[in-house]
């Protein structure tokens, strides 16, 4: 018999099941609306602008030098992340916020947002190229940009380092070697922690000059060297018991890792130890989220990024020369593997 509504068979087939909706969907897809609204913010300095107590959106778009109605934009889209809280027609810090956005105390991210909106934010924008097309050049930063980089990841990788002071045995060591240190940020929480210890950061020429004017800044340049040179290709410096590769193996292909594990292990004494800090995932490379999430991060930014599994890594340290000691977490995704030479 025919249908009344020719189309209700068509309507009925293209229904949803009871309960199933794109919520989810809509929620992934818009995050994007969220990031760049908080970047916005961090550039146009709201957070620093109600450093000092909370502020109407008069006051701030005094206080910030911009219209009442960019202020009220920005304000509200924050209050909406709940990163300000809003009484009555006044706006202020939320904790996390005042903590790690305001400028006010040594818990600062705002180098990390200015990391994202200015390099991984226009290098996300080719993740489906990326991915498609397989190893490429990657990011190619100048003198300016390679700053905003090295300062970003310092201030993502603060907490981790700092728990890696606080929770290693550094009592058996003397001397750390930290290849591809960055700005010797690791190395200085290492030294702050440790008053014995005594350090060298090693990396590429561009990246050295900026840890060796960071650490003199923090009074370290007596205590932590800095040499400069490619750690896939060059020599490594010699003398030191215990090696931190930090944030290092995302960088590369499995390949070119054990590559560089052999390396090391080739430039220490049996018994020395190995501390690798990294995304470690588990078997299906979901967990944690945000070491599946960054994975795209290192495929836009890094020739051959990817994140990897503790189990590929125990593989990788018994082909190279190591044994495999412990794993454990450190803060946030990244956790520590620690292995030591045999």
């Amino acid at each position: 018999m025919p249908l009344d509504n020719p189309r209700a068979e068509e309507s009925a087939i293209a229904a949803p099941p009871p309960g199933v909706g794109p919520e989810r969907i809509f929620e992934i897809a818009t995050g994007f609306m969220a990031a760049r609204h908080l970047f916005a913010a961090g550039e146009l300095g709201l957070f620093e602008a109600l450093a000092d107590g909370p502020a109407t959106i008069d006051e701030l778009a005094t206080r910030m030098g911009l219209s009442r109605r960019v202020v009220r934009i920005s304000a509200d889209a924050m209050s909406a992340l709940g990163l300000l809280e809003r009484r009555g027609d006044a706006y202020q810090n939320g904790d996390v916020t005042a903590t790690f956005l305001a400028g006010r105390t040594p818990a600062d991210l705002r180098p990390f947002l200015r990391f994202f909106d200015r390099i991984s934010y226009p290098a996300w924008t080719g993740l489906a190229t990326a991915l498609r097309t397989g190893p490429h050049q990657g990011v190619q930063l100048d003198d300016e940009m390679q700053a905003v980089f090295s300062a970003g990841v310092e201030a993502i990788t603060a907490g981790p380092a700092a728990a890696l002071a606080a929770t290693y045995d550094f009592g058996r060591h003397r001397r750390l070697l930290d290849v591809g240190g960055g700005t010797g940020s690791w190395s200085a929480a290492v030294a702050r922690q440790h008053p014995h210890m005594e350090a060298t950061v090693f990396d590429v020429s561009a990246v050295a000059g900026i840890a060796r004017d960071r650490l003199a800044e923090q009074g370290f340049a007596a205590r932590i060297d800095v040499a400069s040179g490619d750690v896939m290709t060059g020599p490594l410096p010699r003398g030191h018991d215990v090696v931190l590769l930090a944030n290092l193996i995302h960088y590369w292909s499995p390949e070119k890792d054990r590559s560089l594990l052999q390396r090391v292990r080739n430039a220490v004494e049996i018994g020395d130890r190995l501390l690798i800090a990294d995304f470690w995932t588990d078997p299906t490379h979901t967990v944690p989220l945000m070491a599946a999430l960054m994975a795209g991060e290192f495929a836009v930014i890094c020739p051959e990024g990817d994140v990897y599994s503790l189990d590929e890594a125990r593989g990788w340290l018994a082909a190279t020369g190591w044994r495999f000691v412990e794993h454990g977490p450190l803060a946030g995704p990244i956790s520590l593997v620690v292995a030591e030479a045999v």
